[in-house]
């Protein structure tokens, strides 16, 4: 099944959007995206449509126009309802105009309503949007184009028979990527002086560097709860290739994983939800040997068979329950989709912010960005997105790692600027930093530049209980254009913020709506109230003729979805997965005929009378991963953790010769110290 994005003629063919392209400026951690989208009126009617389509959640909408022939269109940001009421009034007398507005319902959805073209018309729409760029476990910044926005038509800049079937997503590497950064942007020359646009703004990035000590210093206590969507759209494959899993089923092997990797004596839970939710216990257990085959049995028959995607109830049910002293609350999220009520799951998200982690996992192309990330974000955790040919577990496990490692706290900024000039934040306080994230800080410049023309930022935090301090310096004067797009992006910061005061129902709501729309104008940059309008108004002749209607429903972010009805061949257990749901949750292995045939063996050609069973099994499945899934340990580093520290706690007399013995059987040459036993 198909599910067609964008504009759609009376035989449900999307023939008004005949091409798109995109062109990209990167500066530092930021990006200037500018998306030119061509329409064309194929009906013998005047057409109005409507496209709905999504952008990532924290871009900053900061330029809309149109061309028709000859004729450009620049549109003005104004309050949303005015916009809308100017929009109705231009349509409805012949004149053509156009609307670009965010959804209410989430910040990474756009409606684009096109009214009044003329039968054989064409209109060059061009959007022009602002994003701070994502850090990836690499440490590379990443850029992503959904799929979404033209699914049927090759962007002429993509290689020659590109398909655009997935996201294109472009990859950023910078040297000395953990060094801290500083901009600083020249104020707008028209905005009034003492504006956010009319004083130079400041970004500065942090992006800490954990060292290998602490990275090895694991926590071992703590609540681990999963939420899986088990709506029926994780029934379709996890990319279009012949040998992709089913998303419900590369879920199920992750959920393995993680089970498996859990330290002893922690708590757990794990919540599958779709049009409602159930949960394997009533609150967290202890996770024991017993809790955790019970969990695995009921993993195994887990489906994907509970409807559509409502994740606000179970979030407030697992909120509900009360926190284990000393066991930190750790959410793990898994979702293919989106929901209708993106805000008000990130506005519960924050409210326990200081309770939990919320760690979320976007599955395949059509997992909402603003709803993956702005859990992660409001959450102190990590987002991570799988598309592609991408596999889930490693990403997974590194999170849990994330969850697992100490974090970035104490977190403080410090100026020094020459008397006379001041420096006030923009940017939310930063609570907590984990490895492999990365922090934004916009502030502005105050005041009157004499003499001096440095100033320098102190940035402090605590890292394993140890401080770490760094210094940067800074002109006051800058000079380069920069297209304000540091302004803009310190703009939607702010904005991002006064939207959640506005929603947490405060008095003062109206003045805080007002406050938006004011920032909003000013800056140029699109806000839940506010909305960008174009009215061509030098037309010489007006529309005549009855107005044909094309609207589409609130995005189809799914793409292309592959849904598996039958189960004809029953694919081959993956050896590693064998291995992993044959250990027990102490960490070892027990020797029998089903730890044999993963490593090609029967349970005579393994059995050694000279050492322990249990000792001899897990010694002989530390080296068959180290020997055989190297490549792979990411999936399976807990694993051996606890294996290796299982064996040492059983002290066992000649380790050694146990180990030589092992590498004869497997024909492999793995060390004790490799082992970490």
């Amino acid at each position: 099944m198909v599910n067609c994005c964008g504009l759609v003629s009376e035989k449900n063919e999307p023939v008004p959007l005949k091409s798109i392209s995109v062109e990209l400026q990167v500066q530092d951690h930021v990006a200037s995206v500018r998306s030119c989208l061509q329409y064309v009126n194929e009906e013998e009617r005047p057409l109005e449509a409507v496209f709905v389509f999504p952008l990532p959640a924290d871009a900053a909408v900061c330029h809309f126009s149109a061309r028709i022939g000859e004729q450009e269109i620049r549109a003005e940001l104004q309050d949303r309802q005015s916009a809308r009421d100017q929009y109705d009034d231009a349509v409805s007398s012949g004149q053509q105009a156009f609307l670009l507005e965010e959804s209410e319902e989430s910040s990474d959805v756009f409606r684009l309503s096109v009214g009044c073209l003329s039968p054989g018309q064409n209109a060059s729409i061009t959007i022009v949007y602002i994003i701070e760029l994502s850090v990836q476990a690499d440490h590379a910044l990443r850029f992503c184009l959904p799929a979404v926005l033209n699914p049927r038509y090759t962007p002429v800049n993509l290689s020659s028979g590109h398909r655009f079937e997935k996201d294109v997503e472009l990859f950023l590497y910078y040297e000395n990527s953990h060094q801290p950064s500083a901009a600083v942007e020249a104020a707008a020359s028209a905005a009034q002086s003492g504006s956010l646009m009319g004083n130079p703004a400041l970004m500065i990035s942090l992006y800490p560097e954990f060292p290998a000590d602490v990275m090895s210093s694991l926590a071992s206590q703590g609540e681990f709860i999963f939420v899986v969507d088990r709506s029926g759209s994780m029934d379709c494959k996890m990319h279009h290739g012949n040998d992709a899993q089913m998303r419900i089923e590369s879920a199920r092997d992750t959920l393995l994983l993680l089970l498996k990797s859990l330290p002893m004596g922690c708590y757990f839970n794990i919540y599958g939800f779709g049009s409602h939710f159930e949960s394997f216990f009533p609150s967290s257990v202890v996770y024991s040997e017993d809790t955790m085959e019970e969990a695995l049995k009921r993993v195994k028959s887990m489906s994907a068979d509970l409807g559509g995607t409502e994740i606000l109830q179970p979030l407030k049910h697992i909120y509900s329950q009360p926190c284990y002293p000393d066991h930190p609350r750790q959410l793990f999220i898994f979702t293919d989709g989106e929901v209708w009520n993106t805000k008000e799951v990130l506005d519960l998200v924050k409210s326990h912010v200081y309770s939990h982690r919320c760690f979320s996992f976007g599955i395949g192309e059509g997992a909402s960005t603003a709803l993956i990330t702005g859990m992660a974000r409001e959450g102190s955790g990590h987002a991570q997105f799988i598309t592609g040919t991408d596999r889930m577990q490693p990403k997974v496990m590194q999170s849990l790692r994330f969850a697992l490692q100490p974090a970035v706290d104490n977190i403080s900024v410090d100026w020094t600027v020459p008397e006379g000039v001041t420096v006030d934040m923009l940017s939310p306080p930063i609570n907590t930093l984990f490895q492999g994230q990365r922090a934004l800080i916009y502030a502005q410049i105050k005041g009157q530049v004499k003499g001096q023309t440095e100033g320098a930022v102190t940035m402090k935090y605590r890292l394993n209980d140890q401080p770490v301090t760094n210094q940067l310096q800074f002109t006051l004067k800058p000079t380069e254009d920069t297209g304000l797009t540091i302004h803009r992006l310190a703009a939607r910061s702010v904005i991002r913020s006064l939207e959640l005061e506005e929603r947490a129902g405060r008095a003062d709501a109206e003045n805080i709506r007002r406050r938006i729309v004011e920032l909003s104008v000013q800056a140029g940059v699109s806000s839940v109230h506010t909305a960008f309008i174009g009215v061509n108004k030098d037309s010489k002749q007006t529309v005549k003729g009855p107005l044909l209607q094309r609207r589409v429903p609130v995005p189809c972010k799914f793409s292309l979805c592959v849904c598996a009805f039958t189960d004809l061949l029953s694919p081959q257990k993956d050896p590693l997965l064998q291995l992993v749901s044959l250990q027990k949750a102490s960490g070892c292995w027990e020797l029998n005929a089903s730890l044999a045939a993963v490593f090609g063996k029967t349970e005579d050609e393994v059995t050694n009378q000279k050492v322990d069973g249990s000792v001899w099994a897990t010694v002989l499945a530390l080296i068959w991963l180290y020997a055989f899934k190297s490549d792979q340990q990411d999936e399976w580093q807990f694993v051996a953790m606890k294996a290796a520290s299982w064996i040492r706690s059983q002290k066992p007399n000649g380790l050694s010769q146990c180990v030589c013995d092992g590498n004869v059987l497997l024909g492999c040459q793995v060390t004790e110290d490799m082992l970490g036993i």
